[in-house]
């Protein structure tokens, strides 16, 4: 044993035997080869796991969390702290299988970490890696080229088909659409990440010369002559002397699979013997076995019987489960869902499954047959058809939104007189019932501040951060979904309206909850992003006041909540306006943002309001919310709107500030009827 390999077996014991796990074909200090895991000894955390034929699942299409797989001992990235980052070199076989083509969920990533696990990490569009503090932090030491299936506009992502190489970030530092190197035809082909097919992925540091190569390639293929990313980048300062390798994925109706695997520091990984892979799991039913003959009399006779039979239960199931599927629809065929799944998902609509009603139509909680994903499915009546086609345009538009506080629109499903929206589950249901009535549990400041920051984030998404400006015009509490750790997610997007950006939205229904409803909406009928925002204002008043923004069996001055809060605010006692569960255990000065800026937000005059923009700003505190009186606040400026234009709503009911206002005799033909 040479003098410097002993200095490093007593210095780094676990390191020197790294790699000496039985399913590696070749091992040293530095290095190792994992040709399948199935005596492999990583370490997993979340919903990864080693497959009985060896194949690594990151992760799967049912649940949302995230999966690790790390080697378990780390390795020496530096002769010593201070020094350059030593050459390194990867190369694994990885797929990514959607549950719903073409859909993909999440991506995956290889990274390099000071730790094992990521704690602390988040799901969905964070991939496993960071979360909403430590993203973006160089204290983190993480290094991944991630391989994505979405675009996430927050993140800046190039398409829903790229590579990138991440530093301390999931901003790349350098992106591109994902494609091989072909030398026949001396261009780059695309790739496809969420076809299905296994690919090759070899990622190479060069210490010396600082040159941070990713190469990716058809199974089938050899290695590519020019890499897909090449980037001089010194990651001396980024790596720490001792790392650990591994993948993470954090799913989104996607399955993720790493079929081999080899690492090196200081030399080239071992390819891989690719006979030896383990093999995808199939996808699709199993091919039933022929049935056996048994004599042409007992055939025959049994044949017709079961042709009669056959014709009888398929005329029944064709008329339970019939749909409509017209020719223009075949341009979204990859966004519908068949009624025959969304019904035996719901248990056939029953009222057990029910989440909940309004104006809109009613709910229901379902688990898809095989995949056991949980869904909500929103049942919608519809008449006209030119009405239909514009909405299935615009919701599978919408269906494309991505962000960590909007509830994801899978699909839709149509069938006789009735429309059928999909959305992902949200276990803990709508804010409403944690604000109003007898709620589960109170909700403290802290949660429902982080609740009110994650509607503004996702807000502002939808008015400027998207490809197109999205409308909302439903904003309310009733509308804010909770997912397993209580984040906030913008839901119900059956009233949102599109269109480009820089242009003018043209709508002359009047549509959305009274209460919510900004003046000049019930005037003119034309809903902007100035609409959104006074909805957003009497949104906030209800998260901080635990009350609704018209309560009719109130007294005349508490009937409506803003000119209710208006009135304590003049008097300067603006605090006696928050909700008493709360107690005195709040943040005083979050709280009086919040009421000041509900109250902003719900002037009656829209160029006063401030700009989605602005609102997130004051919220994250970057800078100071105005003094509301050199904005010229007064109780005339800030009068309700329900009593512009609609005596017929002078004696609604308690009931009826929780249902949607269209102008008209229903949400239908206000809404699909006559083009919207």
């Amino acid at each position: 044993m040479s003098l410097l390999n002993l200095v490093a077996l007593l210095t780094f014991p676990q390191i020197a035997f790294a790699a000496s796990d039985s399913s590696s074909s070749s091992s040293s200090s530095s290095s190792f080869t994992f040709n399948g895991f199935k005596s492999a000894n990583l370490s997993l955390d979340g919903l990864a796991g080693i497959m009985p034929n060896g194949l690594l699942r990151l992760s799967n299409a049912t649940k949302q969390q995230t999966g690790h797989a790390f080697y378990p001992s780390p390795f020496s990235f530096k002769t010593y702290s201070n020094s350059s980052a030593l050459s390194f070199s990867t190369y694994f076989v990885f797929a990514i299988v959607p549950e719903f083509q073409p859909l993909g969920g999440h991506g995956m990533a290889f990274v390099i970490a000071p730790t094992r696990g990521l704690p602390g990490s988040l799901p969905s569009t964070y991939l496993g890696l960071f979360n909403e503090s430590n993203n973006g932090n160089a204290s983190n030491h993480i290094v991944a080229v991630e391989l994505d299936t979405l675009k996430s506009s927050e993140f800046n992502d190039i398409n829903d088909n790229h590579v990138g190489i991440d530093i301390t970030g999931l901003e790349s530092v350098l992106a591109k659409p994902t494609a091989y190197y072909d030398k026949k035809t001396g261009s780059f082909q695309n790739l496809t990440l969420n076809s299905g097919r296994p690919m090759q992925v070899w990622i190479e540091y060069d210490g010396p010369s600082q040159l941070f190569n990713v190469t990716l390639a058809p199974l089938d293929d050899a290695k590519p002559s020019i890499p897909l990313l090449s980037l001089r980048y010194d990651l001396s300062p980024i790596i720490n002397q001792i790392m650990y390798v591994g993948f993470s994925a954090a799913p989104l109706l996607s399955s993720h699979y790493v079929l081999g695997w080899s690492f090196n520091i200081n030399g080239m990984a071992q390819p891989l013997d690719l006979s030896q892979l383990p093999k995808l799991p199939r996808v699709g039913p199993k091919k039933q076995p022929k049935t056996l003959t048994v004599g042409l009399p007992v055939i025959s006779i049994a044949s017709l019987l079961l042709a009669l039979f056959g014709v009888a239960y398929y005329a029944r199931r064709k008329w339970k489960y019939a749909e409509v599927l017209e020719g223009w629809e075949l341009d979204y065929v990859a966004h519908r869902f068949r009624y025959k799944d969304l019904y035996i998902a719901t248990k056939g609509f029953k009222e057990k499954e029910l989440l909940g009603s309004g104006g809109f139509g009613k709910v229901y909680r379902g688990v898809m047959p095989g995949s056991k994903i949980e869904i909500a499915v929103k049942r919608v009546s519809h008449e006209s058809r030119q009405g239909v086609k514009e909405f299935v345009a615009e919701i599978v538009s919408i269906g494309r939104l991505r962000h960590r506080n909007l509830v994801p629109l899978l699909g839709y499903c149509r069938r006789k007189g009735e429309l059928l929206l999909v959305y992902e589950y949200m276990p803990n249901g709508s804010l409403d019932k944690f604000l109003h009535d007898q709620p589960k549990f109170t909700l403290n400041w802290d949660q429902r501040f982080r609740v009110i920051k994650g509607v503004a984030s996702g807000l502002l998404y939808l008015h400027e951060e998207w490809e197109q400006v999205v409308i909302h015009r439903d904003i309310k509490a009733s509308n804010v979904l909770l997912d397993g750790e209580l984040r906030a997610r913008l839901g119900d997007f059956g009233l949102a309206r599109l269109y480009d950006h820089g242009s003018d939205p043209q709508t002359t229904h009047v549509v959305g909850t009274l209460g919510y409803l900004a003046p000049e909406h019930t005037r003119t009928g034309k809903a902007t992003t100035s609409t959104d925002v006074y909805g957003f204002g009497a949104f906030l008043l209800e998260v901080a006041c635990g009350r609704r923004p018209v309560e009719p069996k109130a007294s005349n001055e508490k009937a409506v909540l803003v000119e209710w809060v208006y009135s304590l605010w003049s008097k300067g006692e603006i605090l006696g306006a928050v909700d008493p569960n709360l107690g005195n255990d709040y943040a005083q000065e979050e709280v009086e943002l919040v009421l000041k800026l509900g109250m902003l937000c719900s002037h009656s005059r829209p160029e006063v309001r401030p700009r989605t923009r602005d609102i997130v700003r004051y919220l994250e505190g970057e800078v100071a919310l105005p003094e509301l009186s050199s904005l010229g606040l007064s109780a005339t400026g800030l009068a309700f709107a329900y009593n512009e234009g609609f005596d017929d709503f002078a004696n609604y009911n308690s009931s009826s500030t929780q249902t949607r206002f269209t102008g008209s005799s229903s949400i239908e033909n206000s809404f699909i009827s006559s083009g919207r």
